[in-house]
């Protein structure tokens, strides 16, 4: 059994604190933290982390005790990581929450290393971040958005992508060239394992993606510490909002980025694994249709 929080809200900062606190564990004190925030691109939330979830985030992390936190991210395609943070303002949020960055996208080849999962997809493995696979703690932040580029959807999961590098590798063409692309996402993800994760449904995109599409306004913030349970809850808020026909078809368990997961151990395996936690009535007649969607899909 896992708890995901859930809060009904549009109020980034608050509602993260009360998401987070909802799950009633606190992984990060006197830990080192490695954030990875969605800058794939600069684009407008939801087609990145919005800066009071971040914010938010970092002033969470911090009242739980943390004792260093370092944004560790790397974006593309299009503008250059350096320019992705500029414009969204993150080099000065840093400087004002005594934060640190690092662009991995200028990162020395010592800071990665190979790594070759067992029954993959990745014809010969990927590289991924030290910062990530030997974190004394690593904490991400999703938005919740459909991909229209055969991700399906792009939510904790898929975030992930994130991690693995784009110059110099040929990576993100292996991945996107691939049938397999969302088993693939799947399969990035046990190079490292996130302590907590927030997702950020305060608005969403129903349709299109990741960097522009339809949007929602769920009005709703999620915390918990299994990708799988964040993404299946994820999935049910956008079908929830009403998305694409995609992401709407058969059990949330049995879309590929979840059902992969799930077989690699990566978090449950089942809807009624799933404890969504909430601490007033609107959160709460929220989860209680999430709940039916997840068991009924």
């Amino acid at each position: 059994m896992t708890t995901i929080g859930l809060v009904k809200t549009t109020d980034r900062i608050n509602g993260v604190k009360k998401a987070i606190g909802l799950l009633k564990t606190n992984p990060v004190n006197g830990k080192a933290v490695a954030l990875k925030p969605n800058f794939n691109s600069a684009d407008p939330f939801p087609g990145s982390t919005h800066i009071d979830t971040l914010r938010g985030l970092i002033l969470a992390l911090q009242a739980m005790g943390a004792k260093k936190i370092t944004i560790a991210e790397r974006s593309g395609p299009g503008d250059s990581t350096r320019r992705v943070m500029e414009k969204k303002g993150i080099f000065d949020l840093a400087r004002e929450l005594k934060c640190e960055i690092l662009n991995m996208e200028e990162m020395a080849p010592d800071g990665w290393v190979h790594i070759h999962p067992a029954d993959s997809h990745w014809p010969d493995g990927f590289h991924f971040p030290r910062i990530y696979r030997e974190a004394e703690c690593a904490v991400q932040t999703c938005c919740l958005k459909t991909h229209a580029y055969g991700g399906h959807f792009t939510l904790s999961l898929k975030n992930g992508v994130g991690l693995v590098p784009r110059l110099g590798y040929p990576y993100m063409h292996q991945l996107h060239s691939s049938p397999h692309q969302r088993e693939m996402i799947a399969e990035i993800n046990t190079a490292y394992s996130p302590a907590i994760v927030v997702l950020d449904g305060v608005e969403c995109f129903t349709d299109g993606g990741p960097a522009q599409g339809t949007i929602g306004k769920p009005g709703v913030i999620i915390a918990g510490t299994d990708r799988v349970a964040i993404d299946a809850v994820g999935v049910a808020i956008l079908r929830a909002t009403g998305t694409n026909a995609t992401v709407s078809r058969g059990p949330i368990f049995q879309q590929d980025q979840i059902a992969r997961a799930a077989a690699l151990g990566l978090g449950v395996d089942k809807p009624e694994l799933i404890k969504i936690a909430t601490g007033d009535e609107e959160s709460e007649a929220y989860a209680v249709t999430l709940r039916q969607i997840l068991v009924s899909s």
